[in-house]
């Protein structure tokens, strides 16, 4: 029985299609003779190649950021920032050294690679990259592009997400994955040169196809849902997030006021010197150490951000699962239409009203030949309908089959991440606490201490 509010989690949950045998079902036609040659032969040597590439372990790390300037495809002079990107492999049969490769990459040739990845792989929850301005940031924290701490918080998303593509039983294997690590010249061509551009659904067909669709699916409804609900939890939690950096922000630089104040008393008082030195440099390092508290703050709601981007991925997969229902639909009510006017030549009977029965009153009559010739070009197009509804049909349980199965992975992908997080978040927030509560006793004896010299010089 269904229940009155239903469980978030529960969303997730697709009704029973068919059974799936295992999360990578036909993985290896996909990877195709030319891997399974590799796994037979291995590398001949030290080096990556396209054959080993998804066979073998590699460390993936975006390791530097430089500041360059350029000019764009406007002939303009741009300042960018490019990244370091150095692969090595880990395993090898031969147990000799592998050499690093490095490339250059800018943050917009990982937006082509992500292009890429969700038109060719429209059933897969593509990771999303860091963004491209910072976003729910503390006062502090510039919102600038080019601001040194930002570019380092880009660049161990950059990171992050090329791991995750790596370690994605599907995403690893592709080509121009492998070249966007190793082939630094003329990758952009190469990318281009698949035409994924061209297989790209535009933002109008897809609006089209969510109002116009007929049939929906209540799975990818309910999963549209879900990810409205995860983005707008998530941006929220940001938001307070950011507003009690900010507070927290204010009360510690406070402090840092209380001890400019008594390091300049304790010039003046000459018994109490010393106590109000030492009061006033606790005071300045309780000032100071909310800087790298709140940094440290940033690195968890990066990871927040990355679930609230992951929102507009799951979104992408719905929209898709859309267009493919939506053309479904019109092929099924093309076919439907063809039939009943093949009926109706057949017959002599008009059933409805249509253009080329009034044509037919005014002008007389088809002769039999041409209601032949045209009996049979409507059953060829009958047999053509057929044959691409069911493959459509094929497609469209194909991709339901692949999408949830991918969908299951990033579940448990998600539901580890975040609790993983959240405890070490709250366990970063426990030992502020402790240290809070240090200089609290701190003070107190402090206090103590300057009244007890008050009291002795009065």
């Amino acid at each position: 029985m269904e229940q009155a509010t239903p469980d978030p989690e529960r969303l997730w949950q697709p009704a029973p299609l068919e059974p799936l045998s295992h999360p990578d079902a036909g993985l290896e036609s996909m990877v195709g003779e030319e891997t399974k040659g590799a796994r037979d032969e291995g590398p001949g040597d030290g080096t990556m190649t396209e054959n080993n590439f998804s066979l073998k372990k590699i460390e993936i790390s975006v390791s530097e950021a430089e500041k360059r300037t350029g000019r764009n495809a406007m002939n303009m002079q741009e300042t960018y920032t490019a990244y370091l990107i150095e692969t090595r492999s880990v395993e090898h049969n031969d147990g000799q050294s592998v050499l690093t490769d490095s490339l250059w990459r800018r943050y917009s040739e990982f937006e082509l690679l992500r292009n890429y990845l969700l038109v060719y792989y429209p059933h897969i929850v593509v990771p999303p990259l860091p963004e491209k301005r910072a976003e729910f940031v503390w006062h502090k924290l510039s919102a600038d592009n080019m601001d040194p701490d930002f570019v380092e918080r880009r660049r161990i998303g950059l990171e992050n997400f090329l791991l995750r593509v790596a370690s994605h039983p599907i995403l690893c294997r592709d080509k121009i994955f492998y070249l966007f690590l190793t082939q630094e010249g003329n990758w952009k061509e190469t990318v281009n040169e698949t035409g994924f551009q061209l297989k790209a659904d535009s933002r109008l067909k897809a609006l089209n196809a969510t109002f116009r669709v007929k049939n929906p699916d209540k799975r990818f409804i309910e999963l549209k849902h879900y990810s409205d609900e995860l983005q707008s939890v998530i941006s929220h939690l940001l938001r307070v997030r950011a507003r009690v950096a900010d507070r927290l922000y204010g009360v510690y630089k406070v402090h840092g006021n209380y001890g400019r104040v008594f390091s300049e008393w304790s010039a003046i008082e000459k018994e109490m010197g010393d106590g109000l030195q030492s009061a006033g440099h606790h005071m300045d390092v309780y000032a100071s150490s909310i800087d790298d508290i709140l940094e440290d703050e940033e690195h968890y709601a990066d990871q927040l951000k990355e679930y609230l981007f992951y929102a507009e991925a799951l979104r992408a997969v719905c929209r898709k699962h859309e267009l493919m229902q939506y053309d479904l639909e019109m092929a099924a009510q093309d076919l439907a239409s063809k039939k009943q006017q093949c009926e109706e030549l057949a017959t002599g009977t008009v059933r409805t009203f249509s253009l080329k029965g009034m044509t037919t009153k005014l002008f007389g009559q088809e002769t039999p030949e041409q209601r032949e010739a045209r009996i049979k070009m409507l059953e060829e197009q009958i047999k053509e309908g057929e044959q691409q509804l069911k493959s459509k049909n094929l497609e469209g349980r194909e991709f339901v089959r692949n999408a949830w199965a991918d969908i299951e992975r990033f579940k448990e992908q998600k539901n580890h991440d975040l609790k993983e997080a959240l405890i070490s978040y709250a366990v970063m927030q426990i030992s502020m606490c402790k240290k809070s509560i240090l200089f609290q006793n701190v003070s107190q004896f402090l206090y103590l201490i300057l009244k007890e010299m008050s009291y002795s010089e009065s």
